[in-house]
């Protein structure tokens, strides 16, 4: 996928707006609810102040004027002029209360909309993404970013932009009211606030780059506590879950140190911005005196404009702190639109499909080759252990030349259809990669990968994964039923269900257990052991009824009789099929009709079942310590 293609899918904040667009509707009625909040909350300031003037000192105006023609005249005085203004502010005040819940709450579900719109398309993305790709993020900072940073882009749209909206309008009407009020003073007073928010914008960007570091922090912090937490038992098993526990602290320290970095300079930033505006709110207040004294400002005005200023200071304050929420949320769409700048695996259309008659199909191989790249979270570990600086040195000391190693090295086999294969080789030979790469989770490098005389990229993926099934070494499990972990929520018919496990010899043990096929198996199946696990996924690979049945190290955690069982009930229902077999133990390939033998990345070594274990010592090789 080319640059330009990965940068039109990234997220900007203008294709925030355009999700936005999509609820036109509710935003046009929060909108009209924050004008609406913002003319009635406006006033407020101004009323009690101006009966200074009509009526402490005996200058009656527009609202003496309105009240005695609105109240019968015996009840007419200063107490009652009062009081009714009192009164009037106070139902104003409700008023404001209650419109800007409403329209905060539109303002919240429509960005609570965009974020789940945000979050379901990375999601999906997630789908298209190379599972190599993924692997070498990892899951702690793909869940980091996922959680943390959009709920900081959540914050960002649901908070600051309904209160930006009603700040900016509250400022500008107040600056109106006070135009016409006296000019020379409230010109003043706008002066005041451009300033304020220039200053907290220079600050501003020290405190994204601060936030930045936090969610870096965030990022690596989760990563290793998921690793370690999901390894607790070997590791305490091993004697060494302090020494993983005190590496975690680690990353918590600095994490504490970049946290409190970023809350202490934000708050400091907010402190100083309020100081610059309260040394001009002083300055104002003895201005405004001086106005009374050589200008037609009356003290009621005066009072009227000093409620404005501290009326003015709710918003300002908003302003201002919406700015560092812009900052953070800018940081955090960039580590967002890292996820979708992930290469995606290699998109095909099938135009011919070599398992539409439903039966197996021969298998090819020319030229392969694959490297892999050291994973950048290591770097970002011994970032995080050492000093910034000496990160990069040690990065290199530590990988070498090995940042780019290749494990396929010009592979070639051919696997006819039908036919019992076995991949053997010592542990790092490649074949549990080159397993990866037939099933397209590992794009090659070079070379061509053929099922049926037919080359993958005209097959496409989805087809070749929902016609060849692979069972792998440690099995995937939900906490959830068996009968979840089996069909993955494909509907099954029970005796379909049972019949797999049969096959897998673990009938006997479900029936056994009092909830049967319902029965919770807990995080990751701990409530297994490790040959349940195992069977549990070849039971549900059978599932699927495959073409091409794949097993990578599948019986390695189950004892040898039940493992002997296992095979013999597999090659009795895939007589006619393709298997491949991935193992280091003798007994699971007893059967293969043909041994292909991986080192170095290389097939070094193929023949028949018998030519090779009896007659080139392979038996002896790999096997003779397992016995």
């Amino acid at each position: 996928m080319s640059a330009t293609d990965s940068a039109r899918r990234l997220y900007g904040f203008h294709y925030l707006l355009q999700v936005a667009a999509r609820y036109r509707r509710p935003l046009m009625r929060a909108n009209v609810l924050a004008v609406s909040a913002t003319l009635i909350s406006v006033p407020v300031p101004l009323l009690l102040p101006l009966m200074v003037d009509e009526v402490l000192l005996d200058n009656p105006g527009v609202l003496v004027g309105f009240m005695q023609m609105v109240f019968p005249s015996a009840w007419h005085g200063a107490v009652l002029f009062i009081l009714a203004i009192a009164l009037l502010t106070m139902v104003m005040r409700l008023a404001n209360w209650f419109l800007v819940n409403r329209y905060s709450l539109i303002f919240y579900r429509v960005a609570k909309s965009m974020i789940y719109h945000v979050r379901r398309r990375l999601l999906w993305h997630f789908t298209y993404v190379s599972v190599a790709e993924y692997e070498q993020l990892g899951s702690g900072a793909v869940s980091a970013r996922l959680v943390n940073d959009l709920q900081t882009l959540d914050n960002f749209l649901s908070q600051s932009v309904s209160r930006f909206i009603v700040s900016v309008l509250s400022i500008a009407a107040v600056a109106v009211v006070l135009l016409l009020m006296h000019w020379p003073l409230a010109l003043f007073l706008l002066f005041l606030n451009p300033v304020v928010i220039f200053f907290t914008a220079v600050v501003g960007k020290r405190i994204k780059e601060l936030k930045r570091k936090e969610n870096k922090s965030v990022e690596i912090f989760q990563q290793a506590l998921d690793e370690t937490l999901m390894a607790m038992r070997q590791f305490r098993i091993a004697n060494r879950d302090q020494h993983y526990l005190k590496r975690i602290t680690g990353f918590a320290r600095r994490l504490r140190d970049d946290s409190a970095a970023f809350i202490w300079r934000s708050d400091k930033s907010s402190r100083l911005s309020f100081l610059i505006f309260l040394v001009g709110f002083d300055l104002f207040r003895a201005i405004g005196m001086l106005m009374v004294l050589f200008s037609d400002l009356s003290i009621g005005q005066m009072i009227a404009v000093f409620g404005y200023l501290w009326f003015m200071l709710t918003p300002l304050q908003e302003v201002l702190g919406i700015q560092y929420l812009w900052f953070a949320a800018k940081a955090a769409l960039a580590r967002v639109n890292g996820l979708l700048a992930m290469q995606r695996e290699p998109q095909y259309t099938m135009r011919r499909n070599p398992f539409a008659d439903g039966g197996t199909c021969k298998i090819e191989v020319r030229n392969l080759c694959l490297s892999y790249t050291a994973q950048p979270m290591v770097h970002d570990a011994v970032r995080f252990v050492f000093h910034d600086a000496e990160a990069p040195a040690l990065h290199a000391a530590y990988w070498g030349d090995a940042a780019r190693q290749k494990v396929l090295d010009r592979v070639n086999l051919s696997i006819p259809s039908g036919e019992k294969v076995a991949l053997v080789g010592a542990s790092g030979g490649g074949k549990s990669t080159f397993i990866h790469t037939l099933l397209g989770l590992y794009p090659p490098d070079s070379g061509t990968i053929l099922y049926g005389g037919v080359a993958i990229e005209e097959i496409g993926y989805t087809v070749v994964r929902e016609n060849v099934a692979c069972v792998l070494q440690t099995a995937a499990l939900f906490n959830d039923s068996i009968r979840e972990n089996l069909s993955l929520g494909v509907l099954f018919d029970e005796a379909c269900l049972w019949t797999a496990l049969k096959t897998a010899c673990l009938d006997d043990f479900i029936r056994g257990l009092p909830a049967g096929l319902d029965t919770p198996v807990g995080v990751q199946g701990l409530k297994l052991s490790g040959g349940q696990r195992q069977r549990l996924a070849i039971a549900r690979a059978l599932l699927s009824e495959p073409s091409i049945l794949i097993l990578d190290e599948a019986t390695s955690a189950v004892d040898s009789a039940t493992e002997q069982r296992i095979y013999k009930r597999l090659f009795d229902v895939f007589a006619d099929k393709t298997m491949l077999i991935v193992a280091h133990r003798l007994s699971a390939v007893r059967q293969a009709d043909h041994i292909y033998v991986f080192e170095g990345g290389r097939v070094a070594e193929q023949g028949a079942h018998n030519d090779l274990i009896r007659e080139r010592g392979l038996y002896h090789n790999l096997f003779a310590s397992q016995t």
